[in-house]
C-alpha cells in the first residue's frame, strides 16, 4: 500500500463529538512519549502531519486524519502521565474508552510500546481492555533502532509473554529508520 494523501480532519475532546460516519479507522494508542506521532508521520511520509507534543501527556484529545480519501488514522490520547490530576485523568480515560467501545468502523487498534522496556501495568490493562471488548489489535514495538538487531526478537518474545499474546502480534518499528513501515501498511491493506 502507498499512502498518497493524508490530511488532518479534526480533533475532539468530548464523547459526543466522536466521529461515527462509517469510514474505516485504524487507531494508535500507547503511553505518552512512545512515538505515536512519529509513527503516523512515518507511515504517511509527512513529518508535520501529526504533531508531537514537547510536553509528554499533553495530547488529551482524539485526532483524526483522512488517508487516501478512503480510511482514517486516529491518534488517541497518550496514557501514563498523570500531570492532569485524578479527576481529569478519568475524563480522558472516559473519552479513550468510549471511542474504543463505540467506534463501529474501527478496524484495528495499534498499541505502541517502547521495545526497550517491558510492558507497564497500563499497557497490560489496555491489552486486557481490548481482549475483554473483543477489539482487534496489534502491538507495535517502537524505537527498534535503539537496540541491537540481534536483541530485537528476544525483546519481542518477552513483550509478547508479558502481554500473553503470540509474538506474531508484535511488529518491530522505527520511525527514524523506517523499520516495520511496510509490514504495518501491508497489514492495513489486508484489513481493508
Amino acid at each position: 500500500m502507498v499512502i498518497k494523501k493524508a490530511v488532518y480532519k479534526t480533533s475532539v475532546v468530548k464523547i459526543e463529538e466522536i466521529l461515527n460516519d462509517g469510514v474505516p479507522e485504524f487507531a494508535f494508542v500507547g503511553r505518552s512519549n512512545v512515538g505515536k506521532s512519529s509513527l503516523i508521520n512515518s507511515l504517511v511520509n509527512n513529518k508535520n502531519l501529526a504533531k508531537a507534543s514537547s510536553v509528554p501527556g499533553k495530547t488529551r484529545m482524539i485526532n483524526y486524519f483522512d488517508i487516501n480519501d478512503s480510511f482514517r488514522f486516529v491518534d488517541l490520547p497518550g496514557y501514563g502521565y498523570a500531570k492532569v490530576g485524578k479527576g481529569q485523568l478519568d475524563v480522558w480515560s472516559g473519552l479513550l474508552g468510549k471511542y474504543l467501545t463505540s467506534s463501529q468502523a474501527l478496524q484495528t487498534v495499534f498499541v505502541l510500546l517502547d521495545i526497550r522496556h517491558l510492558p507497564s501495568e497500563l499497557d497490560m490493562q489496555m491489552i486486557e481492555f481490548l481482549v475483554y471488548n473483543n477489539l482487534p489489535f496489534m502491538v507495535i514495538a517502537t524505537k527498534a533502532d535503539k537496540i541491537a538487531k540481534s536483541k530485537q526478537q528476544n525483546q519481542v518474545k518477552m513483550i509478547a509473554n508479558v502481554l500473553k499474546i503470540r509474538p506474531e502480534m508484535v511488529i518491530t518499528s522505527s520511525s527514524e529508520q523506517g523499520i516495520g513501515k511496510d509490514k504495518i501498511l501491508e497489514y492495513i491493506e489486508n484489513k481493508l
